[in-house]
């Protein structure tokens, strides 16, 4: 007997939606559990080549908890390519301006780094408010 390899249309076909509270979640363990359901490894039918993973929406982003003084010493770096033009942020900076930001970078680092990663990560939905508007696709809640 063959081992079964989901195909892109069935995948796309069962595709269920999920909300999940961020409030005094740590970080890490939220972008895992998101990461693990956009990829799909939460269901019989995962296939590593293809799209089997489910939408997220991710609400309260911005009551996100972080261990220890992580919000102070947590850098975020980005660089423009021009010599000393390297800019530094501090999770506090950045939560304070995208709440949705530090979420989604930590998803982002735990998908594929290669189209089918790009992909998954369209599936993930950032609020920092309690209010999301895909209530039409019925999502249901996600626990860790």
């Amino acid at each position: 007997m063959a081992t079964y390899q989901a195909k892109p249309a069935e995948a796309a076909a069962t595709r269920k939606w999920y909300v999940l509270d961020a409030t005094d979640i740590p970080l890490g363990r939220l972008a895992t559990r998101v990461a693990t359901v956009l990829r799909g490894k939460h269901k019989p039918t995962y296939t590593p080549h293809v799209d089997t993973g489910d939408f997220v929406i991710v609400v309260n982003a911005g009551k996100v908890k972080l261990t220890g003084v992580k919000s102070d010493d947590k850098m975020y770096y980005s660089h423009s390519g021009y010599p000393g033009a390297i800019k530094r942020e501090t999770y506090r900076e950045v939560s304070a301006k995208d709440a949705s930001f530090p979420i989604e970078k930590a998803v982002k680092g735990m998908l594929p780094k290669n189209v089918l990663g790009r992909e998954m990560l369209l599936k993930l939905k950032v609020y920092g408010s309690d209010t999301h508007p895909h209530a039409a696709q019925k999502p249901e809640a996600l626990s860790l």
